[in-house]
């Protein structure tokens, strides 16, 4: 990207590093001023006699008029932020809603609710609501707003409000039907191309969470290793007096190894790791968004069909298939833009992970 190279030209007498460089690199269209700020932090258990759950603390500074306050505090626990997800996808099913961590963590990495478990899951929770305070329309969503400032037994009383169970089934029996149909027929060029895309993104990205998860297991037991190879040369020392120098220096060798390889592999995990996954995730959103924008499509394309063969019924149909008109139109241009601005963010967050890891490996290799 050319771009990148042409931001060098700002302060030419300054050497620029690369992750220095993404910092100045900002979108056309981002906007200047942030009026909602969210942070999620203090991690606490909860144990009763049914279950054991963690809340995490949610706190909201905002000048919006729309708010009663201009800062709230409340707790929430990740089945909260499921609600929140389910209650964003049904009120924009072609927005690409920002993906939430699993409910369980995937075997051989962590334990879940040990503290790396928790802290890796309050990053994700906080980047989820960030991603949402920063979307054009997410962040005016009521049930958001609701999230951010309810307490407990408000959000839980609003909770019960939500769709019935026969309601939920109705809209899942369409789905199905839908999908049973087949293809869509009349499907524009340019949400067949955003399939393409999407199923080579989600191949390309798949392989690389794999590498990448790889490479930290590879670097752990290196690690192990080495913790365990450094102090063998102290003990040897003691019995071998006209080489004790030499294996110290060689202890101390592998020490400082040892740290630098460390510090790698925290770079992996806090920086790599979740970005690589957490694209997984939206992969499999974006596949969800596309398949429901061509439901809605697909249900235009059944109504024109059964207006060709049901002439009594033309008036009846023909309101029907404008009110699909219109929904389709606004399917397409919700997910239009949507796409876009996703494309862009997840670039940006691509070439600056990449970028990050690259100097982090220059910096381990010096040592």
């Amino acid at each position: 990207d050319t771009s990148l190279a042409e931001v060098n030209s700002f302060s030419p007498s300054v050497p620029i590093s690369p992750s220095s460089m993404i910092n100045q690199y900002k979108f056309e269209d981002e906007p200047e001023v942030r009026d909602l700020f969210i942070t999620v932090d203090d991690p606490e258990s909860h144990i009763t006699a049914i279950e054991t759950f963690i809340t995490y603390r949610v706190v909201t500074k905002t000048s919006r008029g729309e708010f009663d306050s201009s800062e709230y505090e409340v707790r929430r626990r990740y089945q909260d932020f499921l609600w929140l997800k389910s209650k964003l996808e049904e009120a924009h099913p072609t927005l690409i809603i920002p993906p939430l961590p699993e409910k369980f963590i995937m075997k051989g990495m962590v334990e879940r609710f040990s503290d790396e478990f928790i802290e890796t899951r309050r990053k994700a929770l906080h980047k989820f609501l960030n991603r949402i305070a920063d979307h054009p329309t997410l962040t005016f969503n009521e049930d958001f707003k609701i999230f951010l400032t309810a307490q407990a037994w408000e959000l839980s009383s609003h909770k019960k409000r939500g769709p019935g169970l026969l309601s939920r089934m109705g809209q899942t029996v369409r789905a199905v039907a839908s999908s049973v149909r087949g293809g869509v027929k009349n499907r524009p060029e340019m949400f067949t191309e955003m399939n393409g895309y999407m199923e080579t993104f989600s191949q390309k990205i798949n392989v690389l969470d794999k590498i990448a998860h790889r490479i930290y297991k590879e670097e752990k037991e290196y690690f192990n290793e080495m913790k365990e190879y450094g102090p063998i040369h102290t003990l040897w020392s003691a019995s071998e007096e006209d080489i004790a120098d030499s294996l110290k220096g060689v202890a101390s060798c592998i020490d400082k190894c040892c740290k630098a390889t460390e510090k790698r592999m925290a770079g992996l995990s806090e920086n790599l790791l979740p970005i690589l996954h957490e694209y997984v995730l939206y992969s499999e959103i974006l596949m969800g968004v596309l398949k429901r924008r061509d439901q809605i499509q697909s249900e235009l394309d059944s109504k024109v069909d059964a207006l060709a063969n049901k002439k009594a019924e033309k008036d009846l149909f023909s309101e029907e298939i404008g009110k699909l008109e219109d929904k389709v139109e606004c399917a397409n241009n919700a997910l239009k833009a949507d796409w876009d601005r996703w494309k862009q963010n997840m670039q940006c967050d691509m070439r600056s992970t990449f970028t990050n890891v690259a100097e982090k490996n220059l910096r381990y290799y010096e040592e």
